[in-house]
């Protein structure tokens, strides 16, 4: 199919639906799932973002700078995956307990709105890559319109641009839990830890980051082509050690293969290639 074809197809699809409740991230997956159903059903779509402590406070204010740009109804909940035990442990199926437990309150708002489909930004791209998320998806019953439509990443981007969506060109985005290694605890202080630090790599020019937390060891992913900057501009090294340190961090190292989606799950493909 091609983009026009498909672009015809979700319409159809989320029309079918007649109301819609959109799980609303402020990524550009999602954003173009609540642009779609806003332009299709206007006031019977309905974004709702999940408030916790995995989530840093520059998205949560940047998906309610969104929905405003779109004009769609936007509520904020407050999720409590942290109280989970299962959860805090931080096993390799950690997503699927933080999202049985957003779409389970989306499940509560959804029926008090009398809304009957939950969407997700859930694209074809991301089938391919170990998501537990996906499965507690499939169990609540919640749709992926993307994935239905097949839409690919690169064309989520490509109707986003066409739309005009000021995200289009947004970077991946993942939960500050996402930058724990499995089977090292979530606490409330690290995730603090990890948000301060990619704050400051953010405010200081570069786009695609992540610090992983390695105990009292930070490990820096940056796009490859902003390695050079840090790696040859010494102020900057200097203020990024300054600051870790202050966090709480020992030591920091820029990784040299750079960011690459999911780089702690390379660990479970290393471990089932030798089972």
């Amino acid at each position: 199919m091609t983009l026009d074809q498909k672009t015809k197809k979700i319409k159809s699809l989320i029309r079918e639906m007649d109301s819609v409740l959109v799980a609303f991230s402020g990524g550009v997956d999602s954003t173009l799932v609540l642009a779609l159903a806003h332009e299709v059903l206007g006031e019977k779509a309905l974004a709702v973002t999940a408030q916790s402590a995995s989530v840093p406070d520059r998205e949560m204010k940047a998906s309610h700078q969104l929905a405003k740009e779109i004009g769609a109804r936007h509520l904020v909940i407050k999720t409590e995956e942290m109280s989970n035990p299962d959860y805090r442990t931080n096993p390799v199926n950690r997503c699927y307990h933080c999202k049985t437990e957003l779409y389970s309150r989306l499940k509560k708002v959804a029926q008090q709105e009398n809304i009957f489909h939950i969407l997700n930004g859930t694209n074809t791209d991301d089938l391919g890559d170990y998501r537990p998320g996906l499965e507690s998806a499939r169990e609540q019953g919640v749709r992926s319109p993307l994935v239905e439509a097949e839409f690919n990443k690169q064309e989520v981007r490509e109707l986003s641009r066409k739309m005009e969506i000021s995200v289009w060109d947004k970077p991946a985005m993942a939960c500050l839990s996402s930058r724990i290694p499995y089977g090292q605890p979530v606490t409330p202080e690290k995730l603090a830890m990890i948000e301060q630090s990619e704050d400051l790599l953010l405010a200081l020019g570069f786009t695609q980051v992540r610090v992983r937390h390695l105990g009292t060891l930070a490990r820096i992913e940056l796009d490859k082509n902003e390695m050079p900057r840090y790696q040859n501009d010494k102020s900057i090294q200097k203020a990024v050690q300054e600051k870790f340190r202050s966090l709480g961090f020992n030591s920091v190292m820029l990784d040299p293969e750079g960011y690459r989606m999911g780089s702690l799950n390379s660990a479970l493909l290393e471990h089932k290639d030798h089972v």
